[in-house]
């Protein structure tokens, strides 16, 4: 299947950790290629897209915090007016569920790339490519 890695990181919300969590991976030599907070008053959740992420899971438990491993999928979506509705369309006609998305830091091409988890990525999956949207591999987008 062709998803993309993402790790998810349970933070305190209180000043110095997620400096805590980007020096951990940065004394490492793992690079963030994309990140997304939600928070509430007390907690975080810190999501990533890492060249290496398989290391960043060790790195991070062996430092002490609480991480998870998530399937994501990323997506080309055209960097146009209505390109995203354009995809977020052709997965609401699929009955494929959208629990979040954010936006890639980098560009695969000229287009704009999302992230997006869903409730079922092998639908989703097919939706999109039915449709001829591009959806990335994992190595595609740990190589960006």
């Amino acid at each position: 299947m062709v998803t993309v890695k993402q790790i998810s990181v349970f933070l305190e919300n209180k000043a110095g950790r997620l400096a805590d969590v980007t020096r951990s991976l940065g004394d490492q030599g793992i690079n963030i290629r994309a990140l997304s907070i939600a928070d509430t008053t007390d907690f975080g959740i810190l999501r990533l897209i890492v060249n290496q992420p398989e290391a960043a899971l060790k790195v991070l438990r062996d430092e002490g915090f609480m991480v998870a491993e998530t399937e994501v999928i990323a997506v080309d979506v055209p960097d146009r007016p209505g390109g995203l509705a354009q995809v977020l369309d052709t997965l609401g006609q699929a009955g494929i569920n959208i629990e979040y998305l954010y936006a890639f830091v980098g560009q695969a091409s000229a287009d704009a790339l999302v992230i997006f988890r869903v409730e079922d990525c092998a639908a989703a999956l097919q939706a999109l490519t039915a449709q001829n949207i591009r959806v990335l591999s994992g190595a595609e987008v740990y190589a960006l």
